[in-house]
């Protein structure tokens, strides 16, 4: 898939790109932050059909389900495997107490019985972090354990 790639002075920047089936659509990138998911008619690829405005939070989380379903998929193929245990992912919210402490801080494993086996941030993956790894609001914390376990550690974190 090619992606065009177009400067906007003082706006941002815009990405266009054609899908398989012939379809078009684009992301305009603003300076501010805020997202525009364009669509245009297939007869004139100028002319947008749709716009979808989402501010930065809004960006982060269709990003984070445009990309989901893999990592989902894999998760569950774990459970499957392993009765009683489950993987998944949890925000680190704004407000959050361990925005900007560290990993260890928490206790998880010890309090909740949560093992957390990755962050990712910001589009990377850091496998096995270290207690004193500096978890940011926004991160997604990947934790295997008990439902039990990942329901206590969601409200610890939050």
């Amino acid at each position: 898939m090619t992606v065009e790639r177009t400067a906007l002075p003082g706006v941002g920047v815009a990405h266009a790109t054609t899908t398989r089936a012939s379809q078009r659509a684009g992301v305009v990138c603003h300076l501010d932050g805020r997202r525009e998911i364009v669509l245009y008619d297939p007869e004139d690829r100028e002319r947008a059909l749709c716009l979808l405005v989402l501010e930065p939070d809004e960006a982060h989380w269709m990003a984070d389900l445009l990309t989901a379903t893999v990592t989902v998929d894999h998760l569950t193929d774990l459970e499957q495997q392993l009765t009683g245990v489950i993987a998944a992912r949890i925000r680190l919210p704004a407000g959050s107490p361990y925005d900007g402490r560290p990993l260890g801080e928490t206790r998880a494993r010890s309090r909740t019985g949560v093992s957390i086996v990755a962050v990712i941030r910001a589009g990377q993956v850091i496998p096995g972090p270290e207690p004193d790894f500096v978890l940011y609001r926004d991160d997604l914390l990947a934790v295997v354990g008990t439902p039990g376990g990942v329901t206590a550690l969601t409200g610890l974190l939050t």
